[in-house]
């Protein structure tokens, strides 16, 4: 049986190891059955040959004691805070909220700030509107459309056309309208050529009712025209699409020159008299009140004949 001790020191830590055991020889093969142990060898137990080996190396001899603890000066890590510093103020002399006082608003004054420029003016003003109220070009006529419109809103138009990609499906004209068309025996130059200036109009039967040239028993004004305002069904006035990029949208309308009067060539014991005929139309249209609506078909009653009546 034999002891062997070695000793392995790792800077301030040694490990001896001890092992103890016998041979054995069992199927040419030799083991142990030995016993390790470990210790940790502290200040004070070191052996003298290993303290010999450490001086010849010129490791020196190992301390285990208190001046390797670290030493951590008071004033180290504390802020240095110096009294020359100024402390925060915190002022006390802003006033304490009141809860017994309720502030009320004051709505009467409307304050309007001041940016140096004028409003500027785009030449139609859409904040309001009476759609009911008679454009300029209908103020001195009796009639519920205009024919021409000194303040026909082409661009508003043109705009709301572009933005609407129905549009083209919500119209549909025959530009090209006349006699020919649409009176069964009669042409575009006879209709045109039909001169009223001798009817004088008169309620009662005179010689004017007997003479003259050729025309209706009525006297009327025909017109083949493109309406660029109207009132609707509703009593509001509208903006015709017309003569917009290639949109027309072209009526007949025919108008008594005299509603009411006797009817021409006929004897006063008819009391015949001569009545204004009207008819609906559907119009792709504008509402320059409210442009944001954009296109939209709207419906007018426009006059489409003059009729001689003769009571029963």
């Amino acid at each position: 049986m034999y002891i062997e001790v070695k000793s392995i020191r790792f800077h301030t830590v040694r490990f001896t190891i001890m092992f103890f055991g016998a041979p054995t020889i069992s199927d040419s093969s030799i083991s142990f059955q030995s016993l390790v142990v470990l210790s940790v060898a502290s200040s004070g137990l070191v052996s003298a040959e290993a303290e010999a080996q450490y001086q010849k190396h010129g490791y020196g001899k190992p301390s285990y004691h208190a001046q390797h603890s670290p030493s951590y000066k008071q004033d180290y890590h504390a802020p240095a805070y110096k009294q020359e510093y100024p402390q925060p103020s915190y002022k006390h002399d802003y006033p304490a909220p009141s809860h017994g006082y309720e502030h009320k608003p004051s709505y009467g004054y409307e304050h309007k700030p001041s940016y140096g420029y004028e409003k500027p003016s785009y030449g139609h003003d859409y904040h309001y509107c009476d759609p009911k109220a008679a454009p300029k070009c209908a103020q001195n006529s009796t009639l519920n459309f205009c024919l021409d419109d000194a303040e026909y809103p082409e661009y508003e138009i043109k705009n709301a056309i572009y933005a609407d990609y129905h549009a083209a499906k919500k119209y549909s004209d025959i530009a090209d309208q006349s006699a020919d068309d649409l009176v069964d025996g009669l042409t575009k130059a006879e209709e045109s050529a039909f001169d009223y200036s001798f009817y004088t109009g008169a309620f009662t039967f005179d010689k004017t009712h007997w003479i003259g040239p050729a025309g209706y028993i009525c006297p009327s004004n025909v017109q083949y025209a493109r309406p660029r305002r109207a009132q609707n069904t509703k009593g509001e006035w509208r903006v015709i699409v017309q003569d917009v990029a290639y949109y027309t949208q072209t009526q007949r309308m025919e108008t008594c020159l005299f509603a009411g009067a006797a009817c021409r060539t006929l004897a006063p014991c008819y009391k015949s008299q001569c009545l204004q005929k009207y008819v609906y139309h559907r119009m792709l249209s504008f509402d320059p009140c409210d442009p944001y609506k954009g296109l939209f078909i709207d419906i007018y009653k426009l006059p489409s004949a003059c009729s001689c009546h003769i009571p029963a």
